[in-house]
């Protein structure tokens, strides 16, 4: 068992007064609301007894003993597979950080190669009985966190309650210009064509309401940064939205972008903050802007710092 380390966060300390099993003493100093909450915590090893993690339900305290309720630490859950890497899992969820041209879920051209597929092939190593069950989607050229369940349960409870358990789920993307709003919200109605093309309305004909919030985040030479904070969850919403306003994603070549410089689209689901549906603990991920990404707003300094060495 390892030792305390400086990223890890107490949460709560409580000392023992006398000779008691650790999870007898959990659930008497009522650290969670459940006894099935509690055992989380061990099983996601967040309990520490003198500076020591301890997972044993049946650790035996004595008085004196200090008890640590820790923050979670993502770390400790990551791994990685081609296409992906696994940033959280326990026995009710998966949470997922996906590369650019990775299919979520399985088309009529591809079957296997999905987050979806990776994520069951996994799981089934475990208990061939096990599965994963698709609570959201991220376009193939999107990058960042998704989130499956682990039983068809949990999959009704998010679909039912999503905006109760996910507290924030934020995209950044680089557009090409300049939004003439710094921040703004765009509501339009969305149909999709018989070539599976999204198109937007500026009026209700029909189409599914979409609402989309965004904030400028920095301008530099053609592009811009933004964030993205979505109110509903449309096919191609921020895609064919920005298209709309007349500054489409960079690389969209769908929907609107003049060209494809990092052959890739420019957005990136990076920030998610989730109410855990079983233990109600507030997990907290946030996944790395993308490097091609980031290229693309260094630009404009690189061609000012070859101007004056000429």
């Amino acid at each position: 068992m390892r030792n305390s380390s400086k990223r890890d966060t107490i949460l709560q300390e409580i000392k023992a007064d006398k000779t008691i099993p650790l999870l007898d003493f959990l659930i008497e100093k009522q650290v969670r609301k459940s006894r099935n909450a509690i055992k989380s915590l061990l099983a996601h090893k967040q309990i520490k007894v003198n500076g020591k993690l301890i997972t044993q339900f049946d650790f035996e305290l004595n008085k004196g003993d200090k008890v640590a309720v820790m923050k979670f630490d993502q770390s400790r859950k990551e791994k990685k597979m081609k296409g992906l890497k696994i940033v959280f899992e326990d026995e009710d969820l998966i949470i997922v950080d996906k590369e650019a041209g990775f299919l979520s879920v399985s088309t009529d051209k591809e079957k296997m190669r999905t987050v979806y597929g990776l994520l069951n092939e996994y799981v089934k190593k475990q208990n061939r009985n096990a599965r994963v069950f698709v609570l959201h989607r991220l376009d193939r050229e999107v990058s960042g966190l998704l989130i499956f369940a682990r039983s068809a349960e949990l999959q009704d409870i998010f679909q039912k309650n999503w905006d109760n358990l996910v507290k924030k789920y934020l995209y950044t993307g680089v557009v090409e210009g300049i939004p003439a709003k710094k921040e703004d919200t765009l509501v339009s109605w969305l149909t999709e064509n018989k070539n599976f093309v999204m198109m937007s309305s500026s009026y209700d004909n029909g189409g599914l309401k979409s609402v989309s919030h965004y904030k400028v985040l920095k301008s530099v030479g053609h592009y811009s940064l933004l964030q993205f904070d979505l109110e509903t969850r449309r096919k191609n919403q921020i895609r064919v939205q920005m298209q709309q306003i007349g500054c489409p994603i960079v690389g969209d070549k769908k929907y609107g972008a003049s060209k494809n410089p990092i052959k890739r689209i420019a957005l990136h689901a990076g920030e998610l903050q989730l109410k855990h549906p079983t233990t109600g603990e507030l997990l907290e991920f946030k996944s790395s802007f993308p490097k091609v990404m980031q290229q693309l707003l260094m630009v404009k300094k690189k061609e000012e710092s070859d101007k004056l060495d000429k």
